[in-house]
């Protein structure tokens, strides 16, 4: 059996078509849009409706100064008419592409830059989505959360132009609870794991999952996968008996993690 495994896509819609080469199935954890490229300014939902100026301007704030990067964000979103329904129509369009473009069959869970609330207008018969759920692959049982955490005390999110698929680590912890004698965890983020949650470009650390470190430490799966985190300090290590590895940034590196058993 051979599987290949993609997360954080950001809308690399011909990598994407090229992910299930060879396979028998295709594993996708989530952030098929590209809301905000930081590598091309120009791309994403942002650099399309304001340019690649007003993004490199968004990009330095948010490494920069970022107390001054909401201010900044509401004169953009300011500037527009209906800043909600140009973000839907631009989601919707990047998603129509990314669904057709997965020809395997797919077992996809939303990441944080998703909006899981619209899959299933897109996916077709063959594409499986999950979110607390099991399903069978090869005769394993791979078991997949999606989203990514919000910060620790806080619980909701103000509405905004786009709403990103953040859950509290209790609403996260449900969904890692239903997963039962799982040989695969497939999330978005990793454990909460130091090594695995450090990103070395942005100098910070990613929230990790205290619950999923959990049942990997319980369960001891044969793999734990999840990408989230672009440039991670350890790309893959053992906790136990699991081989957790971080499947890469999708986008950028165009080559699927490849399981094999």
């Amino acid at each position: 059996m051979r599987v290949h495994v993609v997360s954080d896509v950001h809308g690399n819609v011909e990598a994407l078509a090229r992910a299930g080469d060879g396979a028998d199935a295709l594993v996708v954890l989530g952030d098929l849009i590209d809301f905000v490229d930081y590598h091309d300014h120009g791309g994403g939902i942002l650099g399309a409706v304001f340019g690649a100026e007003k993004v490199a301007e968004f990009a330095r704030l948010r490494r920069e100064r970022p107390t001054d990067l909401p201010a900044f964000s509401r004169a953009l979103w300011g500037s527009l008419g209906d800043p909600q329904e140009v973000v839907a129509d631009a989601v919707r369009a990047q998603y129509a592409r990314l669904f057709a473009a997965m020809t395997a069959p797919t077992y996809a869970t939303p990441g944080n830059v998703d909006t899981p609330d619209l899959w299933p207008e897109f996916a077709g018969e063959h594409v499986h989505i999950l979110d607390g759920d099991v399903a069978e692959i090869g005769g394993l049982r791979f078991g997949f959360v999606g989203g990514a955490l919000l910060p620790p005390g806080i619980t909701k999110r103000k509405p905004g132009v786009f709403r990103p698929y953040l859950r509290t680590e209790e609403d996260f912890a449900d969904g890692v609870a239903r997963l039962s004698d799982v040989d695969v965890v497939c999330t978005h983020i990793p454990p909460d794991v130091p090594e695995l949650t450090y990103d070395v470009v942005a100098r910070r650390f990613e929230f990790g999952s205290a619950s999923l470190l959990g049942l990997i430490t319980k369960q001891q799966p044969r793999w734990a996968l999840f990408g989230h985190v672009h440039q991670p300090l350890a790309p893959r290590m053992r906790v136990g008996y699991t081989e957790c590895a971080n499947v890469g940034h999708f986008q950028r590196a165009e080559r699927p993690y490849v399981l094999r058993w």
